[in-house]
């Protein structure tokens, strides 16, 4: 059974019925899991290889995983400093700061394989405009060329550890002060005000070989009057022809109210994958979950089905054991750890 384009979550720490019955659905191809869904590193290994015995080819299992605010798993996983430490770092050590966000993508990469997971929605590519609160340090910085040192590094980090990359939120979601989690944020700027800042990061990272991407569900009026993640002109102009991306397109999750104005779930579904994007997200709802399964139809695009077989983690990950009796990974986890409490160590190491 091929990977459907629909990504759903589950109720707790091990699959119940309900949640087995969603994800042997056809149209499901892919998990993404929450704080709810982790107690200790033992249970959440138990977890990912239940669900990846649920299907063949198994389901993708993704997290929110960033660093900072957005770490969903802490208990015998390293605390991954918010990304805009690593920018305070780069404005006085650009060289340092490129090694220590390595390190950190290296490690959250590592951690996460280790336990089944195959990649985690990082990074955050927004440009901090000091603007947004739900943005804020998730962005590496203000200046797009810190951004894109930064990524890149983070990158070369999570390659290493066996993950691809998803760049978010295209095009650009640092300027707009409103959370599209709550409400629709509207970004009254010109495209080629977009283009000269918040694109440049997207621009770079996919020269450079992103995998995947995640547009904001946000709406440019002087493009589109409808969201990045609903719109043609910016997914298949923009993202795809303008920019060359070849790679998957994840819309955000469909519950948010940034979602509401495409209409009810499954013409949200719909109106995210004919705009473009590969896999569609629904969390924290499963009876918008069960609404969907009951009601999208259609093939799954064979082009879709091919960039999402690569977002399966690569090579097969060391324990955690084998991880901490690794003197190289130990010595990053003590250099990613001191960061956001000794600069000043940092800078002269």
């Amino acid at each position: 059974m091929a990977l459907g384009p629909v990504m759903l979550d589950v109720e707790g720490t091990e699959l119940n019925a309900d949640d087995i019955r969603r994800l042997q659905h056809p149209l499901v191809g892919g998990v993404i899991l929450f704080a709810r869904n982790y107690e200790n590193p033992a249970q959440l290994s138990a977890l990912t290889e239940s669900i990846h015995k649920v299907r063949q080819p198994p389901l993708l299992i993704a997290v929110d995983h960033e660093g900072g605010r957005v770490q969903r798993f802490h208990e015998g996983f390293t605390r991954i400093p918010a990304m805009g430490e690593f920018g305070k770092i780069w404005d006085k050590n650009p060289k340092r700061a490129k090694q220590l966000a390595e390190e950190a993508g290296w490690i959250l990469a590592a951690e996460l394989r280790a336990h089944g997971v195959d990649f985690s929605f990082t990074p955050v590519l927004d440009v901090d405009f000091g603007n947004s609160t739900v943005i804020g340090d998730r962005s590496f910085h203000r200046n797009p060329a810190a951004i894109v040192d930064l990524a890149h590094s983070l990158m070369a980090g999570l390659k290493r550890g066996g993950m691809a990359i998803v760049g978010k939120h295209f095009p650009g979601h640092g300027y707009v002060a409103a959370d599209s989690h709550v409400a629709i944020p509207v970004d009254e700027r010109s495209f080629a005000e977009i283009e000269h800042t918040d694109i440049e990061p997207f621009r770079r990272m996919i020269d450079m070989g992103m995998q995947a991407v995640m547009p904001a569900h946000v709406i440019y009026p002087k493009v589109d009057e409808k969201p990045a993640g609903f719109s043609r002109i910016w997914l298949q102009q923009v993202l795809r022809k303008h920019l060359g991306f070849n790679g998957v397109i994840f819309s955000d999750d469909l519950s948010m109210e940034g979602a509401v104005v495409a209409g009810n779930v499954t013409q949200r579904a719909l109106a995210a994958l004919n705009a473009g994007c590969d896999m569609v997200l629904v969390c924290n709802r499963p009876d918008l979950a069960d609404e969907l399964l009951d009601s999208l139809e259609g093939p799954m695009n064979a082009i879709s089905m091919a960039r999402l077989a690569r977002m399966h983690g690569g090579h097969h990950p060391p324990s955690m054991t084998a991880l901490h009796e690794d003197a190289e990974f130990m010595k990053a986890v003590h250099q990613v750890a001191l960061v956001g409490k000794a600069e000043g160590d940092l800078e002269l190491a």
